[in-house]
C-alpha cells in the first residue's frame, strides 16, 4: 500500500498530495528527488514498483524477506539498498516487537518499504520538509531522516528493558529468588535486540562516507553518536542480566541449602524420637506375654513399680546418657572434617 509519493525539488515538495507511481517516475527526470513510502506492500505491488524504477530483483527479493540482518549494499544504477531493523517495547508481555524497513536510494528517488512493526516515518518526512537546507542536499537528507527516526525509537525500547531488569535486580540483591524464566527470556530480548541495533553501526558510518551533501555529514555523525549510546546501553543490559542470573542460581542454592539442613534436623529429631521408642516397645512387648514366673511376682504396688515403671525408665536412662556421650563426639567429627 502507497502510503506517500511526492517529488521534492531545491528543498521544497512539489505538491500538496500524493503524487501517481507513473508519474513520480517520470518527474525523477526532471531535477530533484521522489520518496515513495510503502506499507507491507503485496508482491504484485512490488513488481510493478519495481518495473517502474528498474530496480535490481535481488534488491527487491531482500526486501520482501522479514527480519533480515540490517545492512547497506550497492547495486546497478548507483541505487544502494539499505535494510533497518525497527524496534517497539511491550511492556506487558516484556517483549520487544521488531519490524524493517528497506529503503531504496537512488540519487533521484528513495523508496521505503515497511514491514512489521516499523517506526512511523511520517513524523520523519514532515521534520525533514521543514528543513530545506537539508532537504535540498538530495535523497540523502531522506535516508538521515529515516536514520534519526529508528534510532530516536530505541530509546524507549532501552528504558523498557532498564525498568523491568531493575525489578528482577532489585529482588535478587535482596536476597530473595526471582523467576529464573523471566531473567532466561529478558536475556534473550536484550540479545535479539542488541542483534538489531549492533550491525547498524556499520549502516550508519558507510551512509556518513558515502553522501555526497556535506550539510548532511555532521547531523550523520549525531545519529552515528547517539545509536553508539543505545549499543553501549545493549551491550550493558545483556552482560548485566549475565550477571542477575548467575546471583539468582547462587540464591536458589543457598535457599536449597536452607531447605536441606531444616529437612535433616527434622529427620533427626524423629530418628531421635523412634529410638527412644524402640526399647519401649520391646520392654512392653516382652512384659505383655503373661509367662507364669512374671505373673507369680506381679502382686502389689513395689512388684508394678520395679518391674513395670522401673523396666521402662532404667532404658531410656541408658539410652539418654548414650545419646549425651555420642552427640559431642558427633560434633568434633563434623567440625574435623568441615576443617
Amino acid at each position: 500500500m502507497i502510503i506517500d509519493c511526492a517529488h521534492y525539488q531545491d528543498g521544497v515538495r512539489q505538491d500538496e498530495g500524493a503524487v501517481p507511481l507513473e508519474e513520480a517516475a517520470a518527474r525523477c527526470k526532471r531535477g530533484g528527488f521522489v520518496w515513495l513510502g510503502l506499507l507491507e506492500p503485496g508482491a504484485q505491488e512490488l513488481a510493478q514498483v519495481r518495473d517502474t524504477f528498474n530496480l535490481h530483483e535481488l534488491a527487491v527479493e531482500d526486501a520482501q524477506n522479514f527480519h533480515m540482518r540490517p545492512k547497506i549494499e550497492l547495486y546497478d544504477g548507483d541505487v544502494r539498498l539499505v535494510i533497518l531493523r525497527t524496534a517497539r517495547y511491550d511492556d506487558a508481555a516484556e517483549e520487544v516487537e521488531f519490524g524493517e524497513i528497506s529503503v531504496f536510494l537512488a540519487p533521484t528517488f528513495v523508496i521505503t518499504v515497511r514491514q512489521g512493526v516499523a517506526s512511523e516515518l511520517g513524523g520523519a518526512r514532515q521534520r525533514l520538509e521543514q528543513r530545506p537546507e537539508l532537504l535540498a542536499g538530495g535523497s540523502w537528507s531522506a535516508l538521515w531522516a529515516i536514520l534519526d527516526q529508528v534510532v530516536d525509537d530505541y530509546a524507549p525500547v532501552i528504558a523498557g528493558l532498564e525498568h523491568d531488569i531493575d525489578q528482577i535486580e532489585a529482588t535478587v540483591f535482596s536476597g530473595a529468588v526471582a523467576p529464573t524464566e523471566r531473567i532466561y527470556s529478558l536475556r534473550r530480548v536484550a540479545t535479539d535486540f542488541y542483534r538489531a541495533v549492533h550491525p547498524l553501526l556499520a549502516v550508519v558510518a558507510t551512509a556518513e562516507r558515502a553522501t555526497q551533501a556535506p550539510q548532511l555529514q555532521p547531523y550523520l555523525r549525531d545519529v552515528h553518536d547517539h545509536l553508539l549510546l543505545v549499543n553501549e546501553e545493549a551491550v550493558a543490559q545483556r552482560d548485566l542480566l549475565g550477571t542477575v542470573l548467575e546471583a539468582n542460581m547462587a540464591v536458589i542454592s543457598v535457599e536449597q541449602t536452607r531447605v536441606s539442613v531444616r529437612q535433616n534436623t527434622t529427620m533427626e529429631q524423629l530418628t531421635i524420637l523412634a529410638t527412644m521408642f524402640l526399647p519401649l516397645t520391646f520392654i512392653t512387648g516382652f512384659f505383655g506375654q503373661n509367662f507364669a514366673w512374671l505373673v507369680d511376682r506381679m502382686h502389689g504396688l513395689p512388684a508394678f513399680l520395679f518391674y513395670g515403671v522401673g523396666g521402662l525408665v532404667v532404658p531410656l536412662a541408658l539410652l539418654f546418657i548414650w545419646l549425651k556421650l555420642r552427640m559431642p563426639r558427633a560434633s568434633a567429627g563434623a567440625l574435623h572434617h568441615g576443617g
